[in-house]
């Protein structure tokens, strides 16, 4: 609803200081147009909206504005009481911080409101854990958490994905949290940059400071740069065929292998299917492990490649034994 849209905007004027129309619209998944409409419409009512030029310009409220909003509805008190992840709390040394926060406000709701609040934690519980997985090592984790909080620069020890390792200085923003993996976003050499955790070595605090960027949107830069990241991902196509037992299976690939498209059955049973890789090597590995299941029918190289490596399969196994 717009009255709705109108109050979330006046709270985020409220909470952030200043935000540009395309901030605003991607927050509130609407357009910027509908944003433009909204302010007039705060104007109207009186609201002191401002809108500042330039290239750090944007949307404010009149200094010293506030709005006394505390009225909460019983679907915004349950998104409130809705755990969080244990472990990523854990991580950031939060748990028992988060549990006390959440009995205070339990405590301060009203009556009618608290019974449902409080059976939220026991109806959804958040695990972003993997499956027979370990969990990341993040030697340095204290240390980042000290440098984003006190804008100091920090010195690192960064191992890339190749083995390749160097030393840095960068300007911490911000932490993000993915299925369970941290990731450092900082900027260096006037480029911001994202880093796993896990591949920080050593993390070293400088007494120099930074004045961090006003228009950083940390939410903003890690959607834009995954969807830049999967975008950019290498991509090797196949075209093959398979038998309708392992179609269930299809469901549950590897990383980045991505099933673009199932087809009918034809005559003899063999579905049509269209894939997608990261690598070629990733795709001999991914069909041959489904054996006399999957038929390649474009590339044809392919095919030839696949007979090789079961061929020296079969070869050092008749060896062996």
């Amino acid at each position: 609803m717009r009255a709705d849209r109108l109050i979330s905007i006046l709270l985020l004027l409220q909470s952030r200081g200043r935000m540009t129309a395309e901030q605003l619209a991607e927050k509130l998944e609407v357009s910027e147009r509908t944003v433009y409409r909204d302010m007039d419409a705060l104007s109207s009512a009186g609201i002191p909206v401002l809108a500042d030029r330039g290239a750090k310009g944007g949307w404010r409220l009149l200094e010293e504005y506030r709005t006394n909003l505390t009225g909460l509805k019983e679907s915004e008190i349950k998104a409130l009481f809705v755990s969080p992840s244990g472990q990523l709390l854990e991580d950031l040394g939060l748990t028992r911080t988060a549990e006390d926060a959440r009995a205070k406000l339990l405590a301060a709701l009203p009556e009618v409101y608290r019974h449902n609040a409080a059976n939220v934690w026991n109806r959804v519980h958040i695990d972003t854990s993997r499956w027979r997985q370990p969990q990341e090592q993040i030697a340095s984790f204290e240390t980042l958490k000290e440098a984003i909080w006190g804008h100091h620069k920090l010195t690192i020890d960064y191992e890339r994905a190749n083995g390749d390792r160097n030393t840095r200085t960068v300007e911490p923003l911000g932490l993000v949290a993915k299925g369970g993996t941290w990731y450092f976003i900082a900027s260096a050499e006037g480029e911001i940059r994202t880093y796993r955790v896990s591949r920080i070595q050593s993390a070293d605090l400088t007494e120099e400071t930074f004045e961090r960027p006003e228009e950083f949107d940390l939410v903003h830069y890690w959607k834009t740069s995954t969807t830049t990241f999967m975008k950019n991902l290498p991509k090797f196509e196949v075209h093959a065929e398979i038998t309708s037992k392992i179609v269930p299976r299809l469901k549950f690939t590897g990383r980045f292998v991505q099933v673009n498209g199932i087809g009918k059955p034809d005559s003899e049973g063999w579905i049509p299917v269209k894939f997608s890789f990261e690598t070629k090597e990733e795709a001999k590995a991914y069909i041959l492990g489904f054996g006399a299941q999957i038929k390649i029918v474009e590339p044809e190289a392919l095919q030839g490649e696949i007979l090789e490596m079961a061929e020296a399969a079969v070869a050092f196994y008749n060896v062996i034994y």
